[in-house]
């Protein structure tokens, strides 16, 4: 029986190893980004309402990385291939922009400019998996 254990613990780390080293040498983690976009030009209450079906694109410098939609309660979640390298420009230079006008979800709401969020880092998860969850830290209008 404890040859067994010893074989399989053996197995693990040998799979292991092989994934570390292929995702070392592609130089690739994954991030997750994800938040709740709230029809709301402040800060976003019980009551709230959120923006179902809305686009959200995630913007870096002057251009769109990645574009998702809102599910009905307002999430989006967005994955993507990262350089870890990179994971500081990601949480400074990049947001996540509605592109829909925030009329379309309330039409007391204005008419111009649109929502942005910076991005924080939440957790993580490293390892063989490289993986790093990153939020949405607060939906603004940005005229």
């Amino acid at each position: 029986m404890a040859s067994k254990t010893l074989l399989l613990g053996v197995f693990i780390l040998a799979f292991a190893g092989e994934f570390s080293v292929r995702a070392q040498l592609l130089g690739l983690g994954l991030v997750h980004i994800n938040g709740t976009v709230h029809c709301s030009i402040g800060t976003p209450t019980a009551t709230t309402p959120v923006f179902a079906n809305a686009g959200v694109e995630l913007r870096c410098g002057s251009g769109v990385v990645s574009r998702t939609t809102t599910n009905s309660n307002g999430v989006f979640d967005m994955t993507l291939g990262l350089v870890p390298s990179l994971l500081s420009t990601l949480l400074n230079d990049c947001k996540a922009a509605v592109s829909a006008p925030l009329s379309s979800c309330d039409a007391t709401l204005p008419t111009g400019g649109i929502l942005q969020s910076p991005l924080e880092l939440l957790s993580s998860a490293g390892g063989l998996l490289g993986l790093l969850n990153v939020v949405t830290s607060g939906f603004f209008l940005v005229n």
